[in-house]
């Protein structure tokens, strides 16, 4: 089994895209945080409104995506609201794609 990483984690997450947006999760800047304990991942991370229509998928890409990975044994996604999102939690490549000043 290999070790999970934070890091590999949210590199996997970048397979899973808000569908309204077209664009991944992570470049959006709505993961906050992967905690892992001993194959139990918590995925604490926001949507784009309080009222997204695509959070069921977008939360279900991410259980589907972190279940697929060897040595995790569960997964739990942690929704929050405060800090709210903004377009400034957006990666630089994110930033250019959807031409927002950096």
């Amino acid at each position: 089994m290999s070790e999970l990483s934070g890091d590999a984690l949210r590199e996997a997450l970048k397979d899973v895209f808000d569908p309204e947006l077209g664009y991944n999760i992570v470049d959006l800047g709505l993961v906050y945080g992967i905690d892992i304990n001993e194959g139990e991942v918590t995925v604490t991370m926001t949507l784009t409104t309080p009222g997204c229509p695509a959070s069921d998928m977008i939360q279900g890409g991410v259980y589907q995506r972190l279940w697929a990975i060897e040595g995790v044994s569960d997964v739990e996604v942690n929704l929050v609201w405060e800090p709210p999102w903004s377009p400034e939690a957006m990666s630089p490549a994110a930033k250019e794609h959807f031409g927002i000043a950096a």
